[in-house]
C-alpha cells in the first residue's frame, strides 16, 4: 500500500490504466480539516479541484461509520476514477465520528446536521452538490435537499428511512457494537459473512469514540419524519417533495428494504428511481461497488454530465412500459416476470402498489434522464 499524507491508496490505484495519474494528482491535492458551523465543527475531507460550472459530490456516512469505513471501498475502486477525475469530492463526517475524536458534551439533531451543510459548501466554495448518503447520512442529505433545493442537483440515497421511527426497542438490551451491526447489516450477512462483520465490529470498537457513536445513533433514532408527499397531477403544486433527480439504492438483504420502498412510494415518480440490488447486503457500496458505480454513472449522465463515460457492465434499450430494469440471471428474470404478471391483473392490492411507484431492481437499474420520456431498460 502507498500512503500520501492522510490519503490511503490501494495498489490498484497506481496500476490502473485509466486516469491513474489524474487520480494520483487529485488525491495529492486532498485536504482534511474541521469546518466551523453553527452546530459545531464538522470534519471534512476535500479532494479534487472545485469547478464553477460543475457540482461537487458530497458524501455523508451512516451511524457506526465514517468516511473511510463507509466509502473507501467505493472511491478506491478503479471504475470510480472516471467520475472523480471530473468531480471534486467532499466527504463530510458527523461530529465526533472521525478517528481519534474527543468526546462531545452535546450532540446536534438530524435537522441541525442538515443545516450545517450550507456552511460546508460555503467554506469550500461549492455552488451545488450531488449528494451521496448512506442510512443516517442519506436522511441528512434528503432533509438538506428539501430545505435547500437550489444547492442540490441530485441525490443518491442508500438505505434511506424517511420515517420518524428509529431502531426498535428490541435492540435496547444489546451492546452498542451489536446494535450498530444489526442496523447496518441483514440477518443473512450477520450469520454467514463472519469476516465482514468482524471487520466492521473491530472498526467500531477500536477506531471510533464509543460515546460519540452512541450520541450520533441516539440523534438518528430521535429524528423527525421527512414528511415528503408524492405530487399528484393537477394537485397542489407546492407539495413537499424532493425536486432534484434522486436514485434510491438498497440491497435485497438489507434491513432497510421496506423503508426504502416506502420512501420511493412518497417521492415524485418522474424524478425518482429505485435500484434494488439482488444478492446484496446492507452496504451495497461495499458489497458490490462496481454495480453501484455503474448506476452512479448512468445517474450522472441523466443529469447531463459524463456524456463520454464508458459503460462496460450494462447495456441499455428503451421501452415504453414501466420503468423496470433487470440484470440477466434466473433470479432477476423471475423478478421481472413476477412484476409483469402483476401488471396484467388490476384486482390485487399488491398490483396497485407495484404500479403506484417506480420500482427499479438490479434485479434493476434505470438511468434517470429527464430529456427522455420513455423508460430505459438495462440488462447486464
Amino acid at each position: 500500500d502507498v500512503k500520501l499524507g492522510k490519503t490511503h491508496l490501494l495498489p490498484s490505484t497506481l496500476h490502473s490504466p485509466l486516469n491513474g495519474l489524474n487520480l494520483l494528482c487529485a488525491q495529492l491535492s486532498s485536504g482534511s480539516e474541521h469546518v466551523e458551523t453553527q452546530y459545531g465543527n464538522v470534519h471534512c475531507i476535500m479532494t479534487g479541484t472545485v469547478k464553477g460550472n460543475h457540482p461537487a459530490i458530497l458524501t455523508f456516512h451512516d451511524v457506526g461509520l465514517n468516511h473511510k469505513s463507509c466509502f473507501e471501498t467505493l472511491f478506491n475502486h478503479q471504475d470510480m476514477y472516471e467520475i472523480i477525475r471530473h468531480f471534486p469530492v467532499c466527504h463530510v463526517e458527523a461530529p465526533g465520528q472521525h478517528e481519534a475524536a474527543k468526546t462531545l458534551n452535546t450532540y446536534p439533531t438530524m435537522d441541525q446536521l442538515s443545516e450545517a451543510l450550507p456552511s460546508v459548501l460555503k467554506h469550500f466554495g461549492l455552488r451545488s452538490v450531488i449528494g451521496l448518503g448512506v442510512g443516517a447520512g442519506a436522511y441528512i442529505l434528503a432533509r438538506f435537499a428539501l430545505n435547500h433545493p437550489d444547492l442540490v442537483d441530485g441525490l443518491v440515497l442508500i438505505n434511506i428511512n424517511p420515517s420518524a421511527e428509529g431502531l426498535m426497542d428490541t435492540f435496547a438490551t444489546k451492546t452498542l457494537p451489536d446494535t450498530i451491526i444489526a442496523h447496518l447489516f441483514g440477518k443473512e450477512e450477520i450469520l454467514t459473512n463472519h469476516d465482514l462483520i468482524a471487520t466492521y465490529r473491530h472498526r467500531i470498537t477500536t477506531t471510533m469514540n464509543q460515546a460519540n457513536v452512541n450520541q450520533f445513533f441516539r440523534s438518528y433514532n430521535h429524528r423527525n419524519a421527512l414528511e415528503v408527499e408524492r405530487p399528484v397531477p393537477g394537485g397542489n403544486i407546492n407539495v413537499r417533495t424532493l425536486k432534484c433527480s434522486t436514485l434510491l439504492i438498497v440491497g435485497d438483504n438489507s434491513p432497510a428494504v421496506d423503508a426504502v420502498v416506502d420512501c420511493n412510494s412518497k417521492l415524485n415518480p418522474t424524478k425518482t428511481t429505485l435500484l434494488k440490488m439482488s444478492d446484496c447486503g446492507g452496504l451495497p457500496q461495499v458489497d458490490q461497488p462496481a454495480k453501484v458505480i455503474e448506476a452512479f454513472k448512468y445517474f450522472i449522465q441523466g443529469m447531463g454530465y459524463l456524456s463520454s463515460a464508458s459503460m462496460t457492465r450494462l447495456r441499455s434499450r428503451t421501452t415504453s412500459s414501466s420503468s423496470l430494469m433487470s440484470l440477466d440471471g434466473p433470479r432477476s428474470r423471475a423478478h421481472t416476470n413476477e412484476l409483469q404478471r402483476s401488471q396484467i391483473s388490476s384486482h390485487s392490492d399488491d398490483d396497485k402498489r407495484v404500479r403506484s411507484h417506480t420500482d427499479v431492481s438490479m434485479d434493476s437499474i434505470s438511468s434517470v434522464n429527464q430529456s427522455v420520456s420513455k423508460a430505459t431498460e438495462v440488462a447486464c
